[in-house]
């Protein structure tokens, strides 16, 4: 009679072309049975009309058959049901995560992708003064503007005029704009008013190529990414992409805000990126007699905090030097460092600072190749003292 290990193994095999795993990991077996050399493999699908289901059922067949003792297969195929699939495409995902392909971006580099659900929330603002505002505290910072169709990091940090190239290794040089790496469409396109028709692949492949095409200094302690709204191509293709990536969700204090900025939380965690915390912009204003104004509302960045049990890292209230800064290329944590926006601003990044500590220098590989090293170097000594001996 047939092994049942040596059927699982067979099993294993069997690849789900469209998902690229195979089909005991992806849960897809509902159960082997076997009646002397006869095997009965359940396989369920996730939907009935599948296209690859002729192919998934043939490949069960002739692997099956191939092992010892084994006289005929028969495969009897079922449909998912709605908890099954969503436990699928979960083992989908993180698969995808861990082998994923190398990136140009270091993996000490500590990502933190500044996401909300919709427009309009100050998240571009918000992403370059924190880029900022981590340089500031003495570490090397790269700032990504995936926002492909809605780029506007290149004016925000006064890098507009700039231009990306190549350097002798064909890789993109990103642009240095006050003192942080800058990357962006907008930095390739003619100007600012050019409009990006691109659609689905083309978004994600921009992306892929941002992070496996440019130069990114291995020096990097911090890559910022401007991520578009909502959850489209690009936070998908990330997660993928980008295993270390971790989000900072941006809402305003407004309930319609707040929930959509769930989904894009949701969607992280469909996909086993780690959420840092919650960032509440545009959170009331202040006049220069001290008159306060809710004008969004109040509590929408706390409630979020609370319903996804992260932490709200702070809340950064309207300020027009914010605007002014950013239309000017004098982002307000430069030009205006003690300004209410700035100084929380400042805060939060210190507070990422201390959630993503930066790698230290001296990594357990690092140690590694010194202890060879000094290894080397004394055998050495020893073999010149023997020669010397004799």
């Amino acid at each position: 009679m047939p092994e049942p290990a040596a059927i699982e193994t067979a099993l294993r095999n069997v690849i789900d072309p469209e998902l690229g795993a195979d089909i005991v990991d992806l849960g897809m077996v509902t159960g082997v049975s076997v009646d002397g050399g006869v095997v009965d493999v359940g396989v369920a699908l996730t939907v009935a009309s599948c296209p690859l289901r002729g192919q998934i059922e043939s490949d069960v067949v002739r692997r099956v058959r191939a092992v010892p003792d084994v006289a005929d297969v028969t495969v009897t195929v079922t449909v998912m049901d709605q908890e099954q699939r969503s436990a699928l495409m979960n083992r989908a995902r993180l698969r995808a995560r861990e082998s994923a392909d190398p990136t140009m971006v270091a993996p000490t580099t500590r990502v933190i992708a500044v996401s909300s659900g919709k427009g309009g929330v100050g998240k571009s603002s918000l992403s370059a003064n924190l880029a900022l505002s981590l340089a500031d505290l003495g570490h090397r910072v790269g700032l990504l503007d995936a926002d492909i169709w809605g780029f506007s990091i290149p004016r925000i940090v006064g890098a507009g005029a700039e231009r990306l190239s190549a350097g002798p290794d064909r890789k993109i040089t990103p642009v240095s704009a006050l003192g942080i790496d800058v990357v962006s469409t907008g930095l390739i396109v003619e100007d600012e008013d050019t409009a990006l028709m691109w659609r689905g692949l083309m978004l994600s492949k921009a992306l892929e190529q941002f992070l496996r095409d440019v130069a990114w200094s291995p020096a990097l302690s911090y890559l910022v990414i401007d991520m578009p709204p909502g959850t489209g191509d690009i936070q998908m293709a990330l997660s993928r992409l980008l295993p270390q990536a971790e989000l900072v969700v941006v809402t305003t204090p407004q309930k319609a805000a707040q929930k959509v900025a769930a989904r894009v939380a949701d969607m992280a965690r469909r996909s086993h990126m780690p959420i840092v915390g919650v960032v509440e912009n545009m959170s009331g204003f202040t006049t220069e007699d001290g008159s306060h104004y809710d004008v969004f509302g109040t509590g929408g960045g706390t409630e979020l905090a609370e319903d996804l049990g992260v932490e709200l890292l702070g809340r950064v209230p309207l300020d027009p030097l914010i605007v002014a800064g950013g239309d000017d290329g004098h982002p307000v944590v430069r030009a205006h460092p003690n300004a209410p926006s700035a100084e929380v601003i400042i805060a939060i990044a210190r507070r990422l600072v201390e959630l993503m500590p930066p790698a230290p220098d001296d990594t357990c590989t690092a140690r590694l190749a010194v202890l060879e090293e000094m290894l080397g170097e004394q055998t050495s000594v020893h073999r010149q003292s023997g020669a010397t001996r004799g």
